[in-house]
């Protein structure tokens, strides 16, 4: 039944909440590790949170300052993620390989065929579970720093937002998100080159980490 999805099951019925610039380092101060660096990197690439689990160490390439995001986990299911954006990879900012780097330091499984996001609870066979740490740790952490209930598709929400505001072509919003059809983001053509990509998602790197806490 895991397999099994129902059409407009999962369709959300209001738009989530877009966090402000501000509002940045009152959540993370609410954070620990790993969560806190599971929002940074987030916010910092507007991953989907089926795919932000399903990290592996492998997947960051730390010379080419590259990350692959090669599969996706639903309710525990893994499966290969398949668009010539996800198989490119996308640019990690040397100031997120950073933070990246400090949380690969602190966790027990560092092994390149390791989850990023690997869960202690489950010897490391598994990732964390999205909806609960969404339940635990993320809702309780924002209603505590007075931003409300919000989720990890907010965090989406939120980098789709900032490449707004710092003057991203529409066509690199498109790939930076990810999306197989620019008709999700807006009916637009070009290409957009590697190095433009790059100077746009280092200039969201920059506004979340702006933020951080130490």
């Amino acid at each position: 039944m895991k397999l099994v999805r129902v059409r407009g099951a999962s369709k959300r019925r209001r738009e989530p909440v877009v966090l402000g610039v501000a509002q940045f380092p009152l959540l993370l101060k609410e954070l620990d590790d790993p969560f806190r660096t599971m929002v940074i990197l987030d916010l910092a690439t507007g991953l989907r949170c089926s795919e932000l689990f399903a990290l592996q160490w492998r997947d960051v390439l730390w010379d080419e300052c590259m990350l692959l995001v090669r599969r996706a986990i639903v309710t525990g299911v893994v499966s290969d993620v398949k668009t010539k954006y996800s198989n490119a990879g996308m640019p990690l900012d040397p100031a997120l390989a950073e933070v990246l780097r400090k949380w690969q330091r602190k966790t027990h499984f560092k092994n390149p065929e390791d989850w990023v996001f690997a869960s202690p609870f489950r010897a490391g066979r598994n990732p964390w579970e999205p909806g609960s740490v969404e339940r635990r740790h993320i809702i309780p952490a924002t209603i505590r720093c007075g931003i409300g209930r919000i989720g990890w598709h907010s965090f989406r929400h939120t980098f789709r937002t900032l490449l707004d505001e710092t003057g991203t072509p529409m066509k690199m919003q498109q790939e930076l998100m990810r999306h197989a059809d620019i008709r999700t983001t807006m009916n637009v053509y070009g290409k957009a080159m590697d190095a433009s990509k790059r100077e746009a998602h280092g200039k969201v790197v920059r506004l979340v980490l702006a933020a951080k806490v130490a």
